[in-house]
């Protein structure tokens, strides 16, 4: 396995919030006529609120001597007396959040709603401005990340397993936040279909767990190469969950990336507190379209579709 270079022995400052998760749901009904005949049974498989593996489903978190796992093991309750579509959950990083939706079964399949834009708007404060939608299948053992964008606009994005198991990690690489440093791990799969949603300025990073793991994105602006960057994946700082039966294979740009604290000390991360400054001008209402604050990027926004291939948007 390549790491990265490993810098000194000082460890990265990082407070980690041991409380559990902060819930919250939407009341949000479902259409009765829009969903007839769907069976209203939800799958019985164990999960934390967050969407983290459990320790029985993921060993190597268990194992992990940090104690990431989070809180115990068990299902989570039905509240009464309503038919939610999403159950919703803040992640220990402050600003992401995980939608666990509620599935349809019958003889025919499986119907459920893997987004939605009042859900998602319920617990940020402000619609997910959609401006493009990136689709990745990878091999097994494929490691994608750390990625993000320069902000303002930074680019959000709500990601969801189509097909296979990938083991998704979101990073405060925000300088100047409480839990920089940190992170939270998510077990996204094509049983459970959660959606994870990242916001502007944090770090994104996953491993596909099988072969042909396909991830769809929906982002909150176009891949703008010029704004796009990455923290090493294998960064021992870091000491991201990654599972140690499985070799990593990285792409050339990930495996040169610099180290948390390298990028630090070269000024390439966002700060919290512009990062804060835009999730308030979201939720106002005022912030500035992708365009707008793209201005000076031209050619990398004009360039998205030829290039997205290549970036897919901070995937590659």
């Amino acid at each position: 396995m390549t790491r990265p270079r490993p810098g000194d022995d000082r460890a990265v400052a990082r407070s980690r919030a041991d409380a559990g998760p902060t819930p919250t749901s939407t009341d949000v009904r479902r259409d009765d006529a829009d969903r007839a005949g769907h069976d209203t049974q939800r799958r019985g498989r164990r999960r934390h609120p967050t969407g983290r593996a459990s320790c029985a489903q993921a060993p190597h978190l268990a194992a992990n001597a940090s104690g990431r796992c989070g809180a115990a093991c068990g299902d989570t309750s039905e509240r009464t007396g309503t038919v939610p579509v999403v159950e919703i959950s803040e992640l220990s990083v402050p600003d992401a959040w995980v939608f666990t939706p509620r599935q349809h079964s019958d003889s025919r399949g499986t119907f459920l709603e893997w987004f939605r834009s009042d859900a998602l708007t319920e617990a940020i404060g402000h619609p997910l401005a959609l401006s493009q939608a990136n689709h990745s299948v990878s091999r097994s053992g494929t490691l994608r990340g750390v990625h993000y964008a320069q902000v303002p606009p930074g680019q959000a994005k709500y990601v969801t397993c189509m097909r296979g198991q990938v083991l998704d990690c979101v990073v405060d690489i925000r300088t100047g936040s409480p839990t920089f440093g940190a992170f939270d791990a998510v077990l996204l799969d094509d049983v459970d279909r959660r959606g994870l949603y990242v916001a502007e300025g944090l770090g994104h990073a996953f491993i596909a767990l099988t072969d042909d793991a396909a991830i769809s994105y929906l982002c909150s602006a176009p891949y703008t190469p010029g704004r796009e960057h990455g923290v090493h994946p294998l960064d021992p700082d870091l000491d991201l969950p990654w599972p140690a039966e499985i070799t990593p294979l990285l792409s050339e740009k990930d495996a040169a990336a610099p180290t948390l604290r390298e990028a630090e000390a070269a000024g390439l991360l966002p700060t919290y507190a512009e990062c804060q400054e835009f999730y308030a001008l979201l939720r106002s209402g005022h912030a500035l379209g992708p365009a707008s604050a793209s201005a000076g990027t031209g050619a990398g926004a004009s360039g998205a579709g030829a290039t997205a291939g290549a970036g897919a948007g901070g995937a590659r």
